[in-house]
């Protein structure tokens, strides 16, 4: 999976589209991607102590991996990315300007 925990991203796709924010978690297995600020999902939750009340907590829910494009710091655009291979390190570049990420 190209995108991970603390990258910036931009949503492509969604009810959050044309938005930036920044990955708080990665689901490799499932290919999914949580981001904060997005795809909230309210939560109902009971009271757990005596005289605790109830409440509705809103969560950023995951989403497919598809939907999501990675920030490139260097050229601050929405990009693609790739790996190079040099000796024994393996790190990832972006498309555009060839930048290390």
């Amino acid at each position: 999976m190209k995108i991970k925990k603390g990258d910036n991203v931009l949503v492509i796709a969604g009810k959050d589209r044309g938005r930036k924010g920044k990955v708080l978690q990665a689901l490799p297995k499932e290919q999914r991607v949580v981001v904060e600020g997005m795809n909230m999902r309210k939560r109902h939750t009971k009271p757990r102590r005596q005289g605790q009340k109830g409440q509705i907590v809103e969560k950023p829910a995951a989403f497919a991996i598809s939907n999501v494009k990675l920030i490139c710091e260097k050229c601050g655009k929405a990009v693609r990315v790739g790996y190079r291979v040099e000796e024994e390190n393996k790190y990832r570049i972006c498309k555009k300007c060839g930048a290390q990420v």
